[in-house]
């Protein structure tokens, strides 16, 4: 699913933000992604989004590499992958529905696929309900569940999430978590950076550890390893 291959990445200002890293996660693996502010998490994501690309090395996602992909079909690749943040990305003058739907218009669905497969993605976090709600309207758990629904809607086979539960209080990201891990079961890989301690020892999945831009530990049931 995804493979770094001796991947190095150093910055015009010669800071070196990924050294020489090896690593595979394999297709339906759930995957936290943890270390120190700096460490060169941003970079590994940046990479997988085709944001940035290796000073050396490779980065294959689904057996393609990623250097091989033309400027011109990024945002198709983009497309197959879902992306949540801590800070939503709502559009607010869209309601729930339309916030999720916007998504498959990007991608020229139809309007049929649209209305098929909106309520189902809606029904999967939970807010069927909420379709005519706008985003100001909910609560920040809701917030971030409708950003879920927007990352699955085109059904990648990869998600990846950038500190979902950083602006959540603990009920809150658990409630989150809880949905990451059945969209998990469902069978989508999911990479999450985190600084979040209580949810990665709580949830016990693998832990890939990066300071100063090495891996330093990777646990099949890992813990945080830090103290924030």
């Amino acid at each position: 699913m995804i493979e770094f291959k001796n991947v190095s990445k150093t910055y015009d200002n010669n800071v070196k933000a990924l050294v020489d890293i090896n690593t595979t996660i394999d297709r339906g693996e759930f995957v936290f992604l943890v270390g120190p502010s700096g460490a060169g998490k941003s970079t590994f994501i940046k990479m997988l989004l085709k944001e940035v690309d290796p000073t050396t090395g490779s980065v294959l996602v689904n057996g393609t590499d990623l250097s091989n992909i033309k400027r011109k079909d990024v945002p198709y690749y983009r497309r197959r992958v879902g992306m949540v943040f801590q800070d939503f990305r709502l559009i607010p003058n869209l309601n729930v529905y339309e916030n999720v739907a916007f998504a498959m218009r990007v991608v020229e669905a139809s309007p049929r696929e649209i209305r098929r497969r909106v309520p189902t993605v809606l029904a999967l976090v939970g807010l069927s309900e909420k379709f005519k709600v706008f985003p100001h309207e909910l609560s920040g758990g809701e917030q971030q569940r409708i950003s879920l629904a927007r990352a699955m809607v085109n059904n990648p086979s990869l998600l990846i999430a950038d500190e979902p539960t950083g602006n959540l209080d603990p009920d809150t990201a658990m409630e989150i978590m809880d949905t990451l891990d059945d969209i998990n079961k469902a069978g989508t890989t999911i990479l999450m950076a985190t600084h979040a301690k209580d949810i990665v020892d709580h949830m016990k999945k693998r832990v890939i550890a990066i300071e100063r831009g090495a891996i330093v530990r990777d646990e099949k049931r890992g813990r945080y390893g830090y103290e924030d």
